[in-house]
């Protein structure tokens, strides 16, 4: 008798330890919408004229993830890499299959890189600039094809809203619609 009543004070105690978890208030910047509950969301974007269809990569381990293991992607689709400031940035291809076109964006949308990437080289890609706050992946070729050039540019309004959307404040972003 003893054990049992043992169990069910032990049983209450996780319960409540559990259920004063779960009540904490959240706080959307701290628990944005999650990766792995988007599976493959897309947004719209325009890089100069040409209109794309996006994933978004906001969190460092969606960053980390970008791509990998993917066997195609969309002629018109890419993923767009989003950081909190413009600094230097590197991509590498680890466990990329796809050959990719990396685009170096800086703080103000416009383009000012583009690199080709070879499917799993490690070595990474370096942006020249120290000053690359997105970068976006689009197939090899797709720059070209697609008639995206330098100084082409991405809308801040855009990206606040695409933020917003995946429950990021545009302004922890230093991200002010244009």
């Amino acid at each position: 008798m003893i054990k049992l009543n043992y169990l069910r004070y032990a049983f209450l105690f996780c319960l409540i330890a559990l259920g004063i978890q779960g009540c904490k208030e959240s706080n959307v910047e701290n628990k944005p919408l999650r990766s792995g509950n988007l599976k493959k969301q897309f947004f719209d974007l325009n890089i100069g004229k040409t209109g794309l269809r996006v994933e978004v990569a906001v969190l460092p381990e969606e960053r980390a993830k970008g791509l990998m293991f993917r066997k195609s992607m969309g002629s018109n689709e890419g993923m767009l890499f989003i950081f909190k400031k413009g600094t230097k940035q590197s991509f590498w291809m680890k466990n990329t299959r796809i050959p990719l076109d990396i685009g170096y964006l800086s703080s103000k949308g416009s383009l000012v890189e583009v690199h080709k990437a070879k499917p799993f080289d490690t070595s990474g890609v370096p942006s020249r600039s120290s000053d690359i706050k997105f970068v976006l992946e689009l197939n090899e070729g797709a720059y070209k094809k697609l008639g995206i050039n330098i100084g082409s540019k991405i809308k801040m309004n855009k990206i606040s809203k695409i933020l917003q959307l995946r429950g990021f404040s545009p302004e922890n972003y230093n991200i002010f619609p244009n």
